[in-house]
């Protein structure tokens, strides 16, 4: 046999044993089953997600066994109606459940980014939750709507008393932006594809988020 036979050979040999791996490795993976955090039930997503530091907390008791977060936009109607029973439910539960409020703000809704920015805004001066509030209980005046409410939402803040240049300073500040689009990326990166999205101790809330859903699901991870 010459020597350039023998190399060819060699080469030969590499190449089928190298297959002969991949196909071992794939057969492997096909027969291992995808992981899936939380045992048999639903995935539960990790709380360093669900939860970042700068995330608010509209509840926040000592002591809490469980942790509701709603994944929302401003100017969603369906959230509109999510909001009193999440208010109820943030009275009765308030002093034993973690409430977090996340934006998601939908592309498509013409004043919902804003919105989230006047919020965050207010923020800067203590009245993130009076804003938050009064963006529900006023929506019908600015929502589904084609125009921009920036004027409105300077009307909420003179109506909380804010400082009005500096609440115009934050609104239009890119960390604010920011600070409204990571809840978006961190919402899209689990899986929220629309409002509102709520998770109860990590696990994705199915079915219609009515007061007596959402409570029945709290109840039942207070029972554990």
């Amino acid at each position: 046999m010459t020597k350039n036979a023998k190399v060819s050979l060699t080469v030969v040999a590499v190449v089928v044993a190298v297959v002969a791996a991949l196909l071992v490795i794939t057969n492997l993976g096909e027969d291992t089953p995808p992981a899936r955090v939380g045992g048999d039930g639903p995935p539960t997503v990790p709380a360093s997600i669900l939860v970042r530091p700068d995330s608010h907390r509209l509840s926040s008791p000592t002591t809490s066994k469980v942790t509701v977060v709603e994944f929302l936009d401003l100017e969603c109607e369906a959230c509109g109606a999510a909001f009193p029973g999440v208010e109820r439910l943030r009275a009765e539960y308030g002093d034993r459940v973690t409430f977090v409020m996340r934006y998601f703000p939908i592309p498509s809704h013409q004043n919902a980014e804003l919105a989230a920015r006047a919020v965050e805004a207010a923020g800067k001066q203590g009245k993130l939750e009076p804003m938050y509030r009064l963006m529900f209980e006023k929506q019908p005046e600015w929502g589904d709507q084609q125009i921009s409410h920036r004027e409105t939402f300077l009307g909420f803040a003179r109506e909380l008393g804010l400082d009005l240049p500096a609440f115009e300073t934050a609104l239009d500040d890119p960390v604010t932006l920011g600070r409204v689009l990571a809840d978006r990326t961190d919402g899209a990166n689990i899986g929220v594809e629309g409002t509102p999205t709520f998770f109860v101790n990590g696990v994705k809330f199915s079915g219609s988020p009515s007061y007596q859903a959402l409570k029945a699901a709290i109840d039942r991870e207070l029972a554990k």
